[in-house]
């Protein structure tokens, strides 16, 4: 049985209760389980990719053979027009086949046991408990009252971002956020025109039971994602493959999920 015991805090930032936490929270930290679980699923975000199997084989190009002092790559055939006698078809040439194409029968999706997955998710939630873990990470942990933090169901009422703001100030979490909005960054290249020319950190996470308003309330503030305890997976608490993110937890969504994760430990 845990005895690991926890004060609840209300929006105020103002300890209301206390809580036992489930024994998940004392799960051992497991970051290469996390790690496997977490590429697992970035592959599932995959789409199977090919080519044409006549790509670059669209020509009459065939080798003179030898005895003209040219290399036996296939040339185009004809006379008295550009590419005639210029070399086709070959993977080293302008135009020609790819050596090893992509084929849209590889294996994209990589498998997990249920058992590894449900350590790792165990695994995840308890790394939230852990402060140096969390700050390891790069978390402003400074002016948060507890790890793991668990706030009353209140927070799931909560409409508006300026009364999100004022919730996040008053649990310690808004300097995390100033990390998030300092940590903007525009990429170069291609990657602007194809939807990803910004990159930032990731900020608070918040797990809720119910959604009253809490997501609305929420989303308009950078880095800082808004989620069900019943849809939570092992990606939304170790971004990136690296456990300990910064989460706050509603009473709710803690008994959610020691009710989603018995016998994990």
């Amino acid at each position: 049985m845990s005895t690991m015991t926890v004060n609840v805090y209300d929006l105020d930032g103002k300890p209301k209760d206390k809580i036992t936490l489930p024994k998940v929270f004392e799960t051992k930290l497991r970051p290469d389980v996390i790690r496997k679980a977490v590429v697992a699923l970035q592959t599932h975000r995959l789409q199977p990719k090919g080519r044409n199997p006549m790509a670059g084989k669209r020509t009459t190009a065939e080798s003179f053979g030898v005895g003209r002092d040219l290399a036996r790559v296939p040339r185009v055939k004809g006379e008295r027009h550009p590419k005639a006698g210029s070399a086709a078809f070959a993977p080293s040439t302008v135009g020609g086949r790819l050596t090893h194409p992509p084929t849209s029968q590889k294996r994209l999706w990589k498998r997990l046991n249920k058992k590894e997955a449900c350590l790792a998710l165990a695994s995840a939630v308890a790394a939230t408990a852990n402060r140096e873990v969390v700050g390891g990470r790069g978390h402003r942990v400074e002016q948060v009252p507890n790890l793991p933090l668990v706030v009353s169901d209140s927070l799931e009422e909560v409409s508006g971002t300026k009364a999100a703001k004022e919730t996040l100030k008053n649990l310690g979490l808004w300097s995390d956020v100033e990390r998030v909005l300092n940590s903007f960054k525009r990429r170069s290249g291609r990657a602007s025109s194809r939807g990803r020319g910004r990159k930032a950190a990731k900020g608070p996470l918040l797990v809720y039971g119910q959604d009253k308003g809490i997501v609305k309330a929420f989303r308009n503030i950078p880095g800082v994602d808004a989620l069900k305890a019943s849809d939570l997976n092992v990606e939304h608490l170790a971004p990136g493959t690296h456990p300990g993110r910064l989460t706050v937890w509603t009473e709710s969504a803690v008994k959610t999920i020691d009710e989603r994760l018995v016998g994990a430990d």
